[in-house]
């Protein structure tokens, strides 16, 4: 029998519209004031087209791959089971994950996801079981809007995950992740490598100031 949340990926299809998470893509400003305009115009690309974005990491004891459609159930499960974990460690916010999330919330969600990745916007990524029959957790990889930072990386394990220490343990492999397969010179850990009010008074910053060149 087909799951709810397959039908609702059916009912859904492939459009692409808000994403649970939002993200400010970076602009570059620099060169002639017909470049200038252009550059304002056209968000500058997070990676450059020649980048081949991973796709696939293994250790003995997970692994990540992108999310979509695909891992919808196992992700749909994850976040489910830990909404007041989530809601107090990654998001602060009753917004992501709540009780109320639908089958077709989590397909769109996935659907969402998908597309940005696929226009290099932005790249989601879900933490499995080795054999791939469970989310353990995901990792987030975002352009930054504060200056200094290439990326911006979040991320977050289930609470059962988050108990049995899995937490430090990820965060651990994800900066040398970041470190080895990725372009980036500097990356933004909010809420780890900074504290989010820190963080959170940087981005009100770089938005005050672009709000006011424009």
């Amino acid at each position: 029998m087909t799951s709810p949340i397959a039908r609702a990926g059916f009912a859904v299809g492939l459009l692409a519209g808000q994403a649970l998470f939002g993200h400010v893509p970076a602009i570059a400003g620099t060169g002639t004031v017909a470049a200038k305009e252009q550059s304002q115009a056209a968000p500058a690309p997070f990676v450059e087209p020649d980048f081949i974005v991973p796709t696939l990491a293994e250790t003995a004891e997970f692994k990540v791959m992108p999310l979509g459609p695909e891992l919808v159930e196992v992700d749909y499960a994850a976040y489910m089971s830990s909404i007041d974990h989530l809601q107090a460690t990654f998001t602060r916010s009753t917004r992501w994950p709540h009780a109320d999330i639908t089958a077709a919330d989590a397909m769109q969600d996935m659907v969402n996801e998908e597309a940005r990745f696929a226009k290099r916007e932005s790249f989601a990524f879900a933490v499995l079981t080795s054999d791939g029959s469970r989310e353990r957790g995901c990792i987030y990889v975002y352009p930054s809007s504060v200056e200094g930072y290439d990326a911006v990386v979040t991320l977050w394990v289930t609470k059962a995950e988050y108990d049995a220490g899995f937490d430090a343990q990820l965060y651990e492999w994800t900066q040398q992740w970041l470190a080895a397969e990725w372009p980036f010179e500097s990356v933004a850990y909010p809420g780890r490598a900074i504290e989010w009010a820190r963080w959170d008074a940087r981005v009100a910053l770089s938005h005050e100031v672009g709000t006011a060149s424009q």
